[in-house]
């Protein structure tokens, strides 16, 4: 049985929602960091969003597998899901023990690599489909 590994045109991948969700939290994330400053909201507003972001990078370590497992794709999306999750739990960690001197940095860091993974998978995905 054929089972197709790249979307059709227009449509997206359960990678891509996930790399996409992610960076949208880590950009939340952003926001309320500078809330945080400002208000007792911006704490509750940062706090939730830390385990939303959390849990989006777990959501994109499973639509790696599922795209390099059963959908026939390559293995190396899975390790950058796996040391994204990585990087999200010292970021948790480096939050709680309230690091900032570490937290703040590791934060740009990731919505970087966040933002460069999503433009890599969009135009892999755009240029298979051209292929």
């Amino acid at each position: 049985m054929a089972v197709q590994t790249t979307p059709a045109p227009g449509r997206f991948t359960f990678v891509q929602v996930a790399i996409a969700l992610q960076t949208l939290a880590l950009f939340f994330q952003a926001v309320t960091a500078g809330a945080l400053l400002s208000s007792s909201l911006g704490y509750q507003l940062h706090d939730i969003g830390s385990k939303v972001m959390y849990g989006a990078s777990m959501v994109y370590v499973v639509a790696a597998i599922l795209a390099w497992r059963p959908g026939g794709g390559p293995a190396r999306p899975v390790l950058h899901a796996s040391g994204f999750l990585a990087l999200a739990t010292v970021q948790v960690i480096l939050g709680v023990a309230h690091m900032s001197a570490f937290h703040v940095p590791l934060g740009i860091v990731m919505f970087a690599l966040s933002v460069l993974a999503l433009a890599a998978k969009v135009r892999a995905t755009r240029a298979a489909a051209a292929a």
